[in-house]
């Protein structure tokens, strides 16, 4: 069977090594030897650790960032409703939110590393306030459009949708059955709902 190419088997092994030991313990070195190359050979496709995360978050965690784009150039497009399109949000993000949190929780545990990510983050010009600023943009046009209130506090319910979702990915996991109460589709749907008897036109 023909071997996948170096960058594609270093994401594959960063990805693995972040799930199964996070962020903080997954070194370069780990990563490299899990792919079945040099750690030179990384440094060849990826300039850091830190660029080597961004790059799995946006190549194999759920696509949250490009949805709320698309969705900003054209915010109408197909005809679906801010409700529907809020409800596929809400779902992308759960999603992103529950397989990217075990990745970067490690890093809470170490102060002096978490800094240097966060340095490393504002350098990419990434981080977890974007699908924020994201879906705050996406309601600014579906107000501009005139399908969201124009006094609604679009920052507000972008904090409040997108906080629900990261709470979804490990708030429950002490919980009796340590799974939510909802299922996905369902918690997704009813947070839309709600959100836009708020903010709706």
């Amino acid at each position: 069977m023909e071997q996948k190419p170096a960058r594609v088997r270093i994401i594959d092994a960063a990805h693995q090594l972040m799930l199964t030991i996070g962020l903080a313990r997954a070194t370069t070195k780990e990563i490299a030897r899990a792919a079945g190359c040099s750690e030179a050979a990384l440094y060849k496709h990826f300039a850091s650790k830190e660029e080597l995360f961004v790059t799995v978050l946006k190549e194999r965690l759920p696509r949250l960032n490009p949805l709320l784009k698309r969705l900003v150039v054209s915010p109408g497009a197909g005809e679906r409703t801010v409700e529907q399109n809020l409800t596929e949000i809400a779902r992308q993000a759960a999603l992103f939110y529950e397989q990217s949190f075990p990745i970067a929780a490690s890093l809470y545990a170490e102060p002096r590393l978490k800094e240097r990510h966060n340095e490393a983050m504002r350098e990419l010009g990434t981080g977890p306030h974007m699908p924020i600023r994201g879906l705050d943009a996406y309601l600014r046009s579906e107000q501009a459009a005139g399908r969201v209130r124009a006094d609604a506090d679009t920052y507000a319910a972008a904090s409040l949708l997108l906080g629900a979702c990261a709470q979804r990915a490990f708030a429950y996991e002490a919980a009796a059955g340590g799974e939510p109460p909802q299922p996905l589709d369902e918690f997704a749907a009813s947070l839309a709902s709600t959100l836009m008897r708020g903010v709706g036109a």
